[in-house]
């Protein structure tokens, strides 16, 4: 295992009581470990324990410094609700059918259960503040008190119907924009970016970090282990954030991308058209975006990581003050990554590396060893169940696709898995007359991505980068002969096809039941 000084998105602290110990020993020790999850919104790795020269985000670091960096953790799929579904069930989209932003999982899944909800049936109280599943499709089955939001509307728990959902598909929060605040006439959302003259806990992230300090308290006193979940908004989209975190930043010093249009040889539907920054006030239409916009985008992007940065530091403060970080797992990861006009493009909603690699740390009391360290281990959001699960001490869930990250943690394997594997659906446009899902599969150094006709094996179009040598994937190698093994081996990880999506299914095919 590839290690070095670095941070690790999931923070873990576990103990246990030793057979046979004296009854004053045991309550001189821990019991069952805690878990806080912190889970970001549209977090690539800009942080400064990731390498970032740039990043401002001593808090995260102060985290990472405590447990362990996977450097190379991906996503399953590129978008807030399939990615957070997976992460949140252990499964994979093509399992858990969620491919969009418009399908509950336990449509697909109804007996499902859940990270919390597994941890609830062993005794633990969970509880979840802010964004954890994609806003509007939370699940009341996996928490014991109703799911928490900024502007202290809540979600029913009532475990016989999980689809009682709040009405807002977005986490509106805390309102973030003046009322005269013009908007654009195709979705009503204001400008992609705001300089807030508002204190932190007048912004959703800060009425959520000041809720979970709160909450940590009341827990401390409540005596039983428990599950905080705790989800932070930015730096999603728009770019909202206090004059503080904007003025940090020196916007000449945050670099442009090097490469600024589709890898050669690439197909056109491997992009998207950055429908999601169009829709703000006052971007203009068209490829690209301005140049003096792209700068202020990229500006706000950094301010709102270390606005968002700053809350994690509350949270951490919190369980130093209440007595509670020597016993709690704290699992940090942003849902997927994101592109800052990388490629010509904008947000996620693709299958490069920039959209499926994103931070996770963790640390871990119970190993020592690896704290302040880093990985270049392959590892995957599916595996952040069985390893909360495998370092609380819980008995394994069954038929989930994730392994634990423990030997990791414990310096006790190098590596846990050969590949990752993500996906992303294309409905017809951008040079495909079928709708696509696209596999894409991560070694140690190549990434292979198989375009298929969606719900079939039909290949429509192969992509093969090099990440060690050509990092910015400026050319597909799929058509040169010399990487052809490349492709062949790599192939070989392909999963079957899955249930038609429902872009397919529009198109005439039914998706299949799941299985």
């Amino acid at each position: 295992m590839a290690v070095s000084r670095g941070v690790a998105f999931v923070v873990i602290a576990a103990a246990t009581v030793a057979t046979g110990a004296s009854h004053a020993e045991e309550q001189k020790r821990p019991g069952p470990a805690n878990v806080v999850m912190i889970a970001v919104d549209d977090l690539r790795p800009d942080l400064g324990c990731y390498g970032s020269t740039i990043a401002k985000t001593p808090h995260i670091d102060r985290l990472a410094a405590r447990g362990m960096v996977f450097r190379r953790a991906y996503c399953q799929q590129a978008v807030c609700s399939p990615s957070r579904t997976s992460l949140m069930t252990g499964l994979r989209p093509d399992t858990t059918q969620v491919w969009d932003l418009k399908t509950h999982f336990r449509e697909a899944l109804p007996d499902c259960v859940t990270l919390p909800q597994h941890f609830k049936a062993h005794g633990y109280h969970c509880a979840a503040l802010g964004k954890i599943y994609h806003s509007g499709f939370e699940d009341g089955r996996s928490w014991s008190e109703p799911h928490w939001y900024p502007t202290g509307r809540t979600v029913d728990t009532d475990q016989a119907d999980w689809t009682k959902r709040i009405t807002a598909r977005r986490d509106g929060g805390v309102e973030e924009y003046p009322p005269d605040e013009p908007r654009s006439e195709k979705k009503g959302k204001g400008r992609p970016f705001v300089v807030s003259d508002k204190a932190a806990d007048e912004l959703p992230d800060g009425a959520t970090a000041a809720e979970a300090v709160r909450r940590l308290r009341a827990l401390r006193s409540q005596g039983t282990p428990f599950f905080l979940a705790v989800g932070f908004a930015k730096p999603h989209l728009p770019f909202v954030a206090p004059r503080t975190y904007w003025d940090l930043h020196d916007p000449d010093a945050i670099p442009a991308p090097t490469i600024n249009r589709l890898p050669d040889g690439a197909p056109a539907f491997a992009g998207h058209d950055n429908g999601e920054l169009h829709s703000y006030f006052g971007v203009p239409p068209g490829e690209p975006i301005p140049a003096e916009l792209a700068k202020q985008l990229r500006h706000g992007y950094h301010a709102c990581i270390t606005y968002m940065d700053a809350q994690v530091g509350r949270v951490l403060d919190a369980l130093d003050r209440e007595g509670l970080a020597e016993n709690t797992v704290v699992v940090l990861w942003g849902d997927h990554g994101w592109q800052l006009g990388d490629h010509g493009l904008w947000h996620k909603h693709t299958n490069f590396e920039l959209a499926t690699r994103a931070p996770l740390v963790v640390s871990a009391p119970a190993a020592a060893a690896t704290a302040g360290r880093s990985s270049d281990a392959l590892v995957e959001f599916v595996d952040v169940y069985p390893t909360l699960v495998d370092l609380c001490g819980l008995p394994p869930v069954e038929q989930i696709a994730g392994v634990s990250l423990r030997p990791l943690l414990t310096a006790t394997a190098d590596s846990v898995k050969p590949v990752a594997i993500s996906q992303y659906p294309r409905g017809k446009g951008r040079g495909t007359d079928v709708p696509l899902m696209g596999y894409s599969i991560r070694d140690d150094r190549f990434r292979l991505t198989v375009w298929r006709e969606d719900g079939t094996s039909r290949v429509v179009a192969t992509e093969l980068y090099d990440e060690r040598d050509d990092p910015n994937e400026t050319r597909n190698l799929a058509s040169d002969p010399q990487f052809k093994t490349v492709t062949d081996r790599l192939s070989g990880h392909l999963p079957p096809p899955g249930p038609a999506s429902p872009k397919a299914s529009k198109s005439g095919r039914k998706a299949k039941p799941a299985s």
